[in-house]
């Protein structure tokens, strides 16, 4: 296991944008702060389209009618889920960014994913 106070792999984490340099456990609360928000605008998404769009809007969205379904009814079924499989997709390369970014990513030598 890694030491916890030790720079990740392929250099320097970045600064803190202003040029000064970050104290030495700056750039980890840097990162899990960037992580977090992320995390938190993609569950409000998730929420908003599940919740939102399949129980409180419902009776609105049902009166559009896409392809013989209310849309609505579709949210409620379909819809959800393929926002939720979408929003795992995008947290995935935001991270992938975000790890590369800080130095932390899981990669081999050659650049290929381990």
């Amino acid at each position: 296991m890694a030491d916890t106070n030790e720079i990740p792999p392929g250099g320097a984490p970045p600064s803190g944008g202003g040029g000064a340099a970050l104290p030495e456990n700056g750039w980890r609360k840097e990162y899990w702060k960037k992580n977090l928000r992320l995390m938190v605008v993609l569950l409000v998404v998730w929420f908003v389209v599940s919740f939102g769009a399949g129980i409180l809007f419902v009776d609105q969205l049902n009166e559009i009618v896409i392809g013989g379904f209310p849309l609505g009814f579709w949210f409620a079924q379909q819809g959800s889920i393929y926002t939720f499989i979408l929003l795992i997709l995008i947290y995935a390369l935001r991270m992938d960014k975000l790890d590369d970014q800080y130095g932390v990513s899981e990669r081999n030598d050659d650049g290929s994913r381990s």
